[in-house]
């Protein structure tokens, strides 16, 4: 059990400058000059943007969360294709106090959190209005100087939101941690007090709901804006977070309060009249290059300049260019639902059209040539580097890049869509209410709100079992497993649930395949133990950021 406050020493070194710069247009310009004099930054109107950009920075990028490339393969979702990789500590169960592959994304968070404050600090107390008049004439440039003024009003706004997500980060990770609301100095040496998780999720839920309506509705009328929170996005972090304290880990005792909580937290996103969310007709197409940028679909992304890592590091290894690297597993595959008869001759035939937009598999098309992984043919399984499950990622990544060209593509890092937010509505209302009922003032049932999200992928899926609460909480685990696969959830919805300790400990499976006349034939196998420990539900601080606090920071149990 954490106590309610544990005294935090912080010994981190945060800049205020960004961690990468973006030069693609339409794109949020997060770039500071970190070369200005303080007398320039005083009296610079665009310093303002400068740092209120800056925030923006250290935002997860999911592409690139662990190994260069997504966290899939430290679940049951995928198998990393490399023999050595920062995946393993996780599916060996040994992170520990030295050895974190995730601790950038503590500093990253507390980064943006630093810059958020900073932000704040710069434009109180009327400088940043002081700024904005300064060497202006109000008359002639009226029409430029309201539009400042509007961008600083949001921007203060997103501040605050931008506190909240990172502190969602944060306690997703390591449970409560330390909430600093003013700019540390890199030197140090303040004391901090490490919150609960409750008071942290307090505090997220505060800031969102005293802030949200200060936050632009859209950016339709202001392209250059795409990329900063707006009140969807707002409403999306605090309906996560809220489902996330009242699941299992967090709520052991089921009090239905907190599922109630979070089911009025989505449906306040689903209902609110001036957002028009919307399930894209076409999942396949929503993932890859930059279609989601304007799908109605999504609430926010992070957008990044062109590039073909995602592809170098997934592409099948006999793709010139491609190292195979994140390979679904078996475990995954075999829980895309039939549709109709099942084929005994071709397991991915009649099949949840997610699986097709989702995994390359024997027999797909792919990349210009179809994928074949017998022995001896073109992607035999026991060629070096090869994928050791029989699948391959498609997921995010646009087909036929010629890599020995360079040839890149966008890659647009969706953090919240109304696809999550249905899942999370059904999930919590489910909790609260049960599958069918629809209290006054909600929009949908539980039930209604999935099969929302299945219809989109065929109408012809099975019908989901909404009989009791159990029955349909399964339903809807099942379904975020599927549509929400490779999104980096299904390792947090495995450990909010507690169910780790179970499907963590379990084999990652994939095929092995042979030739069989004109077709083949296909074994499930075993490919690689999982091993997952009771305190690996919270992640562990670093030894040495233990040993600087001087005492004043326990570590988590079990480190």
């Amino acid at each position: 059990m954490r106590p309610e406050m544990k005294t935090f020493r912080t010994f981190l070194c945060l800049a205020g400058a960004v961690l990468l710069t973006v030069s693609c247009e339409r794109f949020l310009d997060t770039a500071l000059d970190t070369h200005q004099t303080d007398e320039s930054v005083a009296s610079a109107r665009s310093s303002i943007w400068a740092f209120a950009g800056a925030f923006y920075s250290p935002m997860f990028y999911g592409y690139s969360v662990i190994d260069g490339n997504l966290f899939a393969a430290a679940s049951d979702e995928a198998e990393q294709t490399a023999a050595s990789s920062n995946a393993l500590q996780f599916n060996l169960g040994i992170v520990n106090s030295s050895v974190n592959p995730l601790w950038t994304a503590y500093t990253n968070a507390y980064e943006g959190i630093r810059a958020a404050n900073y932000f704040l600090d710069y434009v109180a107390d009327g400088k940043g209005m002081a700024l904005l008049e300064k060497n202006r004439n109000l008359v002639t440039d009226a029409v430029n100087y309201a539009r400042d003024v509007a961008s600083l009003n949001w921007y203060i706004a997103e501040a605050h939101v931008a506190r909240a997500y990172y502190y969602s980060e944060l306690i997703k990770m390591y449970g409560g941690v330390p909430i600093v609301e003013k700019t540390m100095q890199s030197s140090g040496g303040e004391k901090i007090a490490r919150s609960s998780y409750e008071q942290c999720v307090e505090y997220i839920v505060n800031e969102i709901d005293n802030w949200k309506d200060g936050l632009a509705v859209n950016w339709t009328d202001h392209a250059t804006y795409e990329g900063r929170f707006t009140r969807g996005a707002a409403l999306a972090i605090k309906a996560r977070v809220l489902l996330y304290a009242a699941s299992p880990l967090h709520n052991p005792s089921h009090d239905v309060a907190k599922w109630a909580r979070a089911a009025q937290a989505a449906a306040d996103l689903i209902a609110d009249p001036d957002l028009s969310y919307a399930l894209d007709r076409d999942y396949a197409s929503y993932f890859r290059g930059g279609y989601s940028l304007t799908s109605p679909e999504t609430i926010h992304a992070v957008r990044r300049a062109t590039t073909n890592t995602l592809e170098a590091a997934n592409y099948p290894i006999a793709t010139s260019g491609g190292k195979s690297g994140v390979c679904p597993t078996e475990n995954l595959v075999a829980d895309y639902e039939w549709i109709g008869t099942p084929n005994p001759s071709d397991p991915y035939a009649n099949r949840d059209p997610r699986l097709e937009a989702s995994i390359v598999y024997n027999g797909s098309y792919w990349n210009g040539r179809t994928i074949a992984e017998a022995a001896g043919e073109s992607d035999d399984m026991a060629r070096t580097n090869a994928s050791k499950t029989g699948y391959y990622l498609k997921k995010f990544l646009t087909d036929g890049l010629n890599l020995t060209q360079d040839q890149k593509a966008q890659h647009n890092w969706v953090t919240f869509r109304y696809g999550e937010v249905l899942l999370n509505y059904a999930e919590a209302m489910n909790e609260a209410y049960g599958p069918g009922v629809v209290p006054p003032g909600f929009p949908m049932s539980a039930a209604e709100a999935l099969q929302k999200v299945r219809d989109r992928a065929s109408m012809s899926l099975p019908k989901v079992d909404a009989g009791s609460v159990a029955a349909f909480r399964a339903a809807v685990r099942h379904e975020r497993r599927i549509e929400l696969a490779f999104e980096d959830h299904r390792y947090w919805d495995l450990l909010r649930w507690k169910e780790a300790m179970t499907v963590l400990n379990a084999p990652v499976q994939g095929v092995k395949i042979t030739r069989q006349g004109d077709g083949y034939a296909y074994r499930v196998v075993d490919v690689a133990s999982r091993t997952f420990h009771p305190n690996n539900y919270y992640l562990p601080f670093l030894r040495s950021e233990v040993q600087n606090s001087a005492g004043t920071l326990e570590q988590n149990p079990g480190y």
